[in-house]
């Protein structure tokens, strides 16, 4: 998908489906958080979206299905997103759980008090 965008050759419909795998991967990288699971965990969860969303370009599209290029772009965009949604919930997590040990110095870290 971003491969396309940076080629000119996407379509419209295209970014919306990008901009909805974000969100699922930012909420997918919070409930990671929340429940307590680690990074390789949401890395799991990522790559299967990835695959989800490289399908949904091949059925509604005509994307070649099977490009490793694209699935990696895409999902490494998707785990970035996700990795910003873990830390954030994490920081939010650590400092009101154990208001006082930790404090926040910003949403995506803390420090001990």
């Amino acid at each position: 998908m971003l491969l396309d965008i940076l080629q000119g050759e996407v379509f419209v419909g295209e970014y919306a489906f990008l901009v909805l795998a974000c969100m699922a991967a930012w909420v997918t990288g919070k409930n990671c958080a929340q429940l307590w699971r680690s990074l390789p965990v949401l890395a799991f969860y990522i790559l299967a979206l990835g695959a989800g969303l490289r399908f949904i370009h091949f059925a509604l599209y005509a994307a070649p299905m099977f490009s490793l290029s694209r699935y990696l772009l895409d999902t490494l965009v998707l785990l970035a997103v996700a990795s910003f949604g873990y830390q954030a919930k994490r920081a939010s997590q650590m400092t009101s759980q154990y208001h006082w040990l930790y404090e926040k110095t910003s949403p995506l870290t803390w420090r001990n008090r």
